[in-house]
């Protein structure tokens, strides 16, 4: 399967799924008022790791009938599943339990020196953890190379966090992004799993866009720390310590700056940011 037919799977079953799904997603759990205090459904992104979580059935099936895919697929459609599962939980639990914390690292930490673990806290300790089981195998290499790659993996998925904070700008850079990587490494069939899960959510662009929903934490988490997979299994253990060193950096920057703030003042930026939105 090619990683086109991939992305293409994950959008259909993103469509689906949210066609599916809509009268759950109504659900008052769900329901929660945007930046112009307009009602709109929340953790949308829920739709991504359940979208992940079919194929990886879908995958395992079809071995069972000796249709398997491309043998290079196993290894990371199963870090992806596990990423989807562990990152989509602790970013549900953010968003439905969460009491909107801010303060990024800093302000977590001081309230957990404080003896009181916010949901934050419980996503940047439990997402190490996740990406650490996620990528532990036959081809995680040494110790520190596994930390320096879950590393990776972890603060993806949070500064996928930090982008989501405008109508459709998390879906685009997810987009982006997963398309330079896919240019950049040639497409290989290790990216599959990364193209279904990109695909999904895409499937939310544009009720994302006309502000019917969030894709929220789950869905945030869940594609960031894939696309962070994407390049631990397409690129070279250099790209990877390049790659961990700017995600590491925009993490940092955004303690005291504001992404918001940044494109609002590239014209380039922001129209991009500002394309298909009321």
């Amino acid at each position: 399967m090619s990683v086109a037919i991939g992305l293409l799977m994950g959008l259909v079953g993103g469509l689906i799924g949210w066609r599916l799904l809509r009268p759950v997603f109504d659900a008052e759990v769900f329901q929660r008022t945007n930046f112009r205090d307009r009602p709109v459904i929340t953790a949308a992104g829920l739709l991504v790791p359940l979208v992940v979580v079919a194929f990886e059935a879908a995958a395992v099936l079809a071995a069972s009938f000796d249709l398997e895919l491309n043998p290079a697929t196993v290894g990371p459609r199963r870090m992806v599943l596990v990423v989807a599962l562990g990152l989509g939980l602790l970013g549900l639990l953010d968003d439905l339990a969460g009491a909107g914390e801010s303060g990024g690292f800093r302000g977590h930490l001081r309230a957990l020196r404080r003896g009181r673990l916010t949901t934050g806290s419980l996503k940047l300790f439990g997402g190490a953890a996740v990406a650490v089981a996620a990528l532990a195998g036959p081809r995680s290499g040494t110790p520190g190379r596994l930390l320096a790659d879950a590393a990776l993996v972890a603060l993806s998925a949070n500064l996928a966090n930090l982008f989501d904070r405008a109508p459709g700008r998390l879906l685009k850079v997810t987009g982006l992004g997963f398309v330079v990587l896919a240019i950049a490494t040639g497409a290989p069939a290790e990216l599959v799993a990364v193209a279904v899960t990109v695909g999904a959510g895409l499937a939310l662009v544009v009720p994302d866009l006309r502000e019917q929903l969030m894709v929220g934490d789950v869905g945030a988490n869940v594609l960031g720390a894939t696309l962070g997979v994407g390049v631990v299994v397409a690129t070279s253990p250099t790209t990877r310590t390049i790659v961990l060193l700017v995600v590491a950096v925009l993490n940092l920057a955004s303690e005291r700056v504001s992404f918001s703030s940044v494109i609002d003042r590239a014209p380039p930026l922001r129209a991009l940011d500002h394309l298909g939105r009321r």
